[in-house]
């Protein structure tokens, strides 16, 4: 039976997940480790992870690592979260994960984090078909998301997670005093108003909350009986005054909590009831999943082929318009250039042997691809690209907003090249990517060269080594056409084919002699 692997390194602990599965949706947990490693650790005071907790985390990824090896596995993610984008130092915890644990981590953003908590909650409640918030509350981060229908909405991640907070506001080891009360509430109004408005707009049918901290206060105070466990907001709402008193050791005895649950489990409390008051909710549900159920499903999903690639590209370009509009990007420009990206990948499809996700990238960078023009015209493919690389994007990691980036600079001016630092730190794999998606992109701007939208379509003929695109649209495509034949060098260059464009021929207007026999 083919098994899968998930790891997620976490601001308050590490956890790898094994699960078999036979069939999509029919995943069975096999093993299920955590380990009480801080990484978020002195990470958001300092900006740089401990070492002592590096050393802890590498540790456990070796303890992992032999449960993974005694397994024949069909595919393994493993990811950081908080701690390490927020740290100067998260290089040499990937470098050493590797290195010493035979591990390959990955760093990903708050909405990637969104993204596969949301999987991992509608793999255990049905969100079709409902107006749901999700709530994600880690050591490093809150992750909110509006979800209507099944379809991601909006998502933000916010810096209040619950050791941010505590190693911020609180004094280790002794109870809350009423200054650092505060201070706390004070900090998570600031972090929390300026979004409150995207949220307050309606009820939701279900606000369901992720991470220990919920499983934990859902234990203390539950809510009514339901197939999940829930939260009783007026009972949390009660709990916070007597804890708050209590130093984490007697937290530990009084409510039986371990020990790392018992000092963050004060400040998840107070962001727990803003979100609550955010979302006019008093009853939170607690599927008891998180990051690396939310993982596993879509390891399963994409073995069996059964994953929608169509649902993740229609995010990442919503959220790419959404971005472009803050940006004043041309939108008709802009769209036209993607729909003239999709056909061309789609009907050069022998040529460039690229697959479901290489479209959706781009598609996200045929979108972004002029948004640099918002700094300056003159080098815009430049200032598109740092846009790209320092955004956070709806169903993008880290990795593929590199390559988006990439993709989108050389959507004109210099062709990829080594000489370029971002270009040269990607990958072997990524670099090809980049030709292959960039020659696409500068066909497709280029039969727009007059940000018109004249090219309906486009003709493509595979002619041995020559390739042939007539586009077809409405008036003189003159322009077009050379335009493109201009932009065609790197095209000819990765594919080694000739490119070829041609003008639609022209209908010959009827005679009048010939009108009036009609």
């Amino acid at each position: 039976m083919p098994s899968f692997a998930t790891i997620d390194l976490g601001s308050n602990a590490n956890r790898l997940l094994i699960v078999e599965a036979e069939a999509p949706g029919e995943l069975r947990k096999v093993v299920s480790l955590r380990r009480p490693v801080r990484l978020g650790h002195r990470v958001f005071l300092t900006g740089r992870l401990d070492p002592q907790q590096v050393d802890a985390c590498v540790a456990a990824l070796k303890e992992f690592k032999k449960e993974l090896d005694g397994r024949e596995l069909t595919a393994v993610r493993a990811v950081v979260t908080a701690s390490a984008r927020d740290a100067v130092n998260s290089g040499d915890l990937i470098e050493r994960a590797e290195r010493e644990a035979g591990i390959r981590l990955e760093a990903i953003s708050g909405t990637e984090e969104a993204r596969l908590v949301k999987l991992a909650v509608d793999s255990r409640m049905q969100l079709g078909g409902y107006r749901s918030l999700l709530v994600d509350l880690g050591g490093g981060s809150l992750e909110l998301s509006e979800v209507n229908h099944d379809e991601v909405r909006y998502s933000t991640s916010l810096e209040i997670g619950t050791v941010r907070l505590l190693e911020s506001f609180l004094m280790a080891g002794e109870p809350v005093t009423d200054r650092q009360e505060k201070l706390l509430k004070s900090y998570i109004e600031r972090m929390i108003g300026p979004i409150e408005d995207k949220f307050r707009r309606r009820r939701y049918d279900i606000v369901a909350g992720t991470g220990g901290n919920f499983d934990a206060i859902a234990r203390l105070c539950p809510g009514p009986e339901s197939d999940l466990p829930t939260i009783d907001v007026q009972a949390a709402r009660a709990l916070l005054p007597r804890m708050k008193k209590l130093t984490p050791i007697e937290r530990q005895a009084a409510y039986g909590l371990r020990a790392d649950r018992a000092d963050v489990i004060v400040p998840a409390l107070y962001v727990i009831l803003r979100v609550a008051d955010l979302a006019r909710t008093e009853e939170i549900a607690c599927p008891g999943v998180g990051l690396k159920e939310g993982m596993a499903v879509e390891l399963v999903d994409k073995h069996y082929r059964v994953w929608d690639y169509s649902v993740d590209e229609s995010a990442m370009a919503r959220a790419a318009v959404h971005l472009g509009r803050r940006y004043h990007f041309d939108e008709p420009h802009a769209t036209q250039v993607d729909r003239l990206a999709c056909v061309l990948f789609d009907k050069l499809g022998a040529v460039h042997e690229l697959g479901p996700s290489d479209r959706q990238l781009l598609r996200v960078a045929a979108l972004l691809h002029d948004v640099g023009d918002f700094i300056s015209s003159a080098a815009h493919h430049k200032h598109t690209q740092y846009i790209i690389e320092n955004t956070d994007l709806m169903g993008l990691s880290q990795g593929q907003r590199i390559v988006v980036a990439a993709v989108a600079r050389y959507h004109r001016r210099a062709m990829p090249s080594a000489k370029h630092a971002s270009f040269k730190k990607l990958s072997p794999a990524d670099r090809k990517r980049v030709r292959k998606l960039a020659s696409l992109l500068r066909v497709a701007d280029a039969l727009d060269r007059a940000h018109r939208s004249k090219v309906r379509t486009v003709d493509v003929e595979l002619q041995g080594e020559e390739i042939v695109i007539t586009p077809r649209g409405s008036g003189d495509l003159a322009l077009e056409v050379w335009t493109a034949r201009r932009k065609a060098e790197l095209f000819e260059k990765t594919f080694e084919r000739d490119l070829r464009f041609e003008l639609p021929a022209v209908r010959p207007a009827r005679s009048p002699e010939a009108a009036e026999a009609n």
